[in-house]
C-alpha cells in the first residue's frame, strides 16, 4: 500500500523552519548541464522525487552526477543519447526542459510528449514554435517530439501566452544559438531569473530575465560553474498558510520575501498578521481568518501553485470568497476532498465559491496532484479529529520532508509506509 500521512489536527504550529531549495528552479538548472561538457556544482538542491527523476533522465542522456546532501556535482562530457522516453516524461512534465539544451548542443532531440497528449492540455506548442523560429525542423513521430537543427539561429520570438518552461527552454537553446534571440511575453518568475543567473555564470549573455522581454546573445560554448538554487517560494508559502490556518506563530527562514509578496498581500487581506525580514517571514495568527477573493495569474500575481493551499485556508475563513483559476483548467481536483472534510465549496468552470465553515472534520482523503496534497495536509492540521491523506507520493514530488518540518513545529503528523 502506498505511503500516507496521518494527522491529528487542532495544534497551533509554533517555531522556526527553513525553506528548502526550489523544485521549479532546480529542474531547469539541472537540464542546463546538457549545454556544456564541463562540470556544474549545484548547492541547495532539494531531495525530491522530481529531482531524482530529472537526474535519472540526465543519466540516460550521458550525465554523471554525484550527490552529497543538498549538493549535486553533474557533468555531461558527451551526450550519449538524445531521447527522453515516455516512462520518465509521463511521471514529470518538466522532462521537456531537456529539449532546448539537447537541440542546441547535440543538434537533435527526441522527447516524448508530456502525458502522451498531442499538444493539448498544458501544451508545449509555444516551445516548438520558438524552436522552429530558430531554424529547427520539428515533427511528431510515434508520440515523440523530434527536433533537428544545425546550429540554431537567433530569432525574435513572441509567445502567445506566458509559459515558464517555454521561456526556460527557449532561453537555454538561444544561449548557444548564432546571433541574438529576443523572447517577448517572457515569463517573469524568479525561477526564470535564477536559470539566467546560472547561464550567465557559465558564459551566456542574457539580459532582461525577470522581465517580459529577454534578450540572449548567443555564444559558441558554455563552461562549468558553481550555483546555489533559490529558496522554494511555494514551500515557504505553504508553511505560512499552515501557520495561519492553525492560528500559530511560525517563522520561515531561508526565503526571498520579494518572491512572496502576492501571497503575503493575500494573507494580509485575510487578516493574518506577518513580519518580514531580509531572509525570513513570520506569521502570528491568533484569530480566524477573513474571507478574500483570489485570482491566480503569472508572476508577480498570485501563484497558481498556491491556489489549493489558500483555498484550504478560505474554507475555514469568516465569510464567502471567490477563487478564480486562470492558469490551468483542471486545478480544482482538491475541492471534492475538502468537501469530504466539511468544506462548503461550489465550482463552476474556472471559479470556486468558498463559504467558510467553523472547522474541518478529520476524514480519509486522497491526493490527486502535488499542490492538492499540500492543501489536504494544511486542512488536516486544522481539522477536528484525525485526517488520513493517501497517495502522498504526489507530495514527495515537490516537498522535502514536509511532515518532518511540520512535526518540528508541533504538528501531530506521521507517515505510515
Amino acid at each position: 500500500m502506498p505511503a500516507r500521512l496521518e494527522i491529528e489536527g487542532g495544534v497551533p504550529l509554533r517555531g522556526t523552519v527553513a525553506a528548502s531549495g526550489a523544485k521549479n528552479a532546480a529542474l531547469p538548472v539541472l537540464a542546463a548541464a546538457l549545454l556544456t561538457s564541463e562540470p556544474l556544482g549545484l548547492a541547495n538542491v532539494p531531495a525530491l522525487n522530481d529531482v531524482r527523476t530529472m537526474l535519472a533522465l540526465l543519466d540516460r542522456l550521458g550525465a554523471r552526477a554525484t550527490r552529497d546532501e543538498s549538493r549535486v556535482q553533474i557533468q555531461v562530457e558527451h551526450v550519449k543519447s538524445d531521447r527522453a522516453p515516455y516512462e520518465l516524461v509521463s511521471t514529470m512534465r518538466a522532462s521537456v526542459l531537456v529539449l532546448g539544451p539537447l537541440l542546441a548542443r547535440h543538434g537533435s532531440a527526441r522527447v516524448a510528449l508530456p502525458g502522451g497528449c498531442a499538444i493539448g492540455v498544458r501544451p508545449i506548442d509555444q516551445h516548438l514554435k520558438g524552436f522552429a523560429r530558430m531554424g529547427a525542423e520539428i515533427s511528431i513521430e510515434n508520440g515523440d517530439v523530434v527536433a533537428r537543427a544545425g546550429r540554431l539561429k537567433g530569432a525574435k520570438i513572441s509567445t502567445d501566452l506566458v509559459t515558464v518552461t517555454g521561456t526556460e527552454n527557449l532561453m537555454m537553446a538561444a544561449a548557444l544559438a548564432e546571433g541574438t534571440t529576443v523572447i517577448e511575453n517572457a515569463a517573469r518568475e524568479p525561477e526564470v531569473a535564477d536559470l539566467a543567473d546560472l547561464l550567465n555564470a557559465m558564459g551566456a549573455r542574457i539580459r532582461g530575465a525577470g522581465t517580459a522581454r529577454i534578450e540572449i546573445e548567443g555564444v559558441t560554448e558554455l563552461g562549468g560553474t558553481n550555483h546555489r538554487i533559490i529558496p522554494d517560494r511555494v514551500e515557504a508559502g505553504t508553511l505560512l498558510v499552515a501557520a495561519a490556518i492553525t492560528q500559530g506563530d511560525v517563522t520561515v527562514t531561508d526565503v526571498v520575501p520579494d518572491h512572496l509578496w502576492a501571497v503575503l498581500a493575500k494573507l494580509e487581506e485575510c487578516g493574518v498578521p506577518h513580519e518580514v525580514g531580509a531572509s525570513w517571514i513570520r506569521v502570528r495568527a491568533a484569530e480566524r481568518p477573513r474571507a478574500a477573493d483570489v485570482i491566480t495569474s503569472p508572476f508577480p500575481g498570485f501563484p497558481t501553485d498556491m491556489q489549493a493551499q489558500i483555498m484550504a485556508l478560505l474554507g475555514v475563513a469568516d465569510g464567502h470568497a471567490r477563487v478564480t483559476e486562470t492558469i490551468f483548467e483542471n486545478r480544482f481536483m482538491h475541492v471534492a476532498e475538502l468537501v469530504r472534510m466539511g468544506a462548503c465549496i461550489e465550482t463552476e468552470g474556472s471559479t470556486a465559491i468558498v463559504r467558510g465553515v467553523d472547522a474541518y472534520q478529520g476524514s480519509p482523503v486522497m491526493a490527486s496532484d502535488l499542490r492538492a496534497s499540500a492543501a489536504l495536509v494544511v486542512a488536516g492540521l486544522a481539522a477536528r479529529g484525525t485526517t488520513e491523506v493517501a497517495r502522498v507520493y504526489h507530495l514527495d514530488r515537490g516537498y522535502e520532508r514536509l511532515e518532518t518540518k511540520l512535526a518540528a513545529l508541533g504538528a501531530r503528523i506521521r507517515r505510515i509506509e
